[in-house]
Formats: structure tokens, sequence, C-alpha cells
């Protein structure tokens, strides 16, 4: 086997590694925030104190969120956030990001700035899963791409380096 066709075999063998080990990371996160009964209210102070420090330090956070496939598979792909603004009015809440995508099974690990960075307009809310004895779970789900949704932002992944990306 010639050693490009090798390279080439374990890059992809990379990528597909990196997919599971989002997706466990997914679910488990999933997990953990259904236990704690995490409600749409703490989410959204998370996504306001991650705005505030964004306006001052520039930060960006990492996210791992799903996105459908055109054979309606979802998979999960990571990048970080630039939380812009939270706006709140009555009982929805909206969050304008930037999204900075560093991983899809498509294009595989990429480096912060590789892809365009992409303006998003997220939506905050609590979903009823009447399966689960009517319990309800945060959602963060993408308005501007519906085949991007339960995004999930990490607080303690945060960068400050990324602002030359972000245009």
């Amino acid at each position: 086997m010639a050693s490009s066709q090798l390279m080439a075999d374990y890059r992809q063998w990379l990528t597909f590694q990196r997919q599971e080990q989002l997706s466990r990371e997914h679910q488990g996160i999933v997990q953990r925030l259904e236990d704690a009964r995490a409600s749409a209210n703490q989410v959204v102070q998370a996504y306001r104190s991650m705005a505030e420090k964004a306006s001052v330090e520039g930060a960006c956070y990492r996210t791992i969120f799903l996105r459908q496939r055109d054979d309606k598979h979802s998979l999960p792909c990571e990048g970080w956030l630039f939380v812009r603004r939270v706006l709140s009015e009555g009982n929805s809440t909206r969050v304008r990001v930037t999204l900075l995508e560093t991983f899809t099974l498509e294009d595989g690990i990429m480096a912060a700035g590789d892809k365009p960075a992409r303006k998003l307009t997220l939506e905050i809310y609590d979903q009823l899963q009447i399966d689960k004895g009517m319990r309800t779970s945060v959602k963060v789900d993408c308005l501007d791409t519906p085949q991007d949704y339960h995004f999930i932002t990490l607080l303690d992944a945060v960068r400050g380096d990324l602002r030359p990306h972000l245009k």
C-alpha cells in the first residue's frame, strides 16, 4: 500500500474516532442536563454570562450540536461560539451568536477559521417530554438552519484568541 493511501486511511480513521467521541460526549451531557433538570431560565443565565465575557474579553465557548443529514440521520458537530447578544421577549429567548466550526464528519478536524464564521440565531426553550412522565428538558436550537439543533455550549471550555476569525 502506498504511503499516501496509508496516511489518507489513517486520517479517515481519526475522523471516525473523533465522530464517535463527540457522539458519546453529546449523549452524556444531554443525560446530565436531564438528570439535573436544568431549565431554560438557567441556560439563559449562562448565555447572558457568556455574552458579557464575550463583549469584555472576546471569549468564545466550545459547543457541540447535532446536524441532521440528508438521509435524516443526525451526527454531532463541534465548534466555538461567540455569544453576541441575548434577547428575551415574553416567553421567548433568542441568542445571537457567531459559530466557528471545528469538526464535521465531512470535513474532519478543522482549525478555527478554516471555514467562514456563520452568524446564527439560537432559541432557548423548555421541551415537554411526555414519554418521560411529563418532564421538561431544555433545548437550544438554531432558527437559521433547522438541520442544526440541540446546541450544548460548555462554560468550562473557553478561548479568547478567536476574534480575528469572527468576521
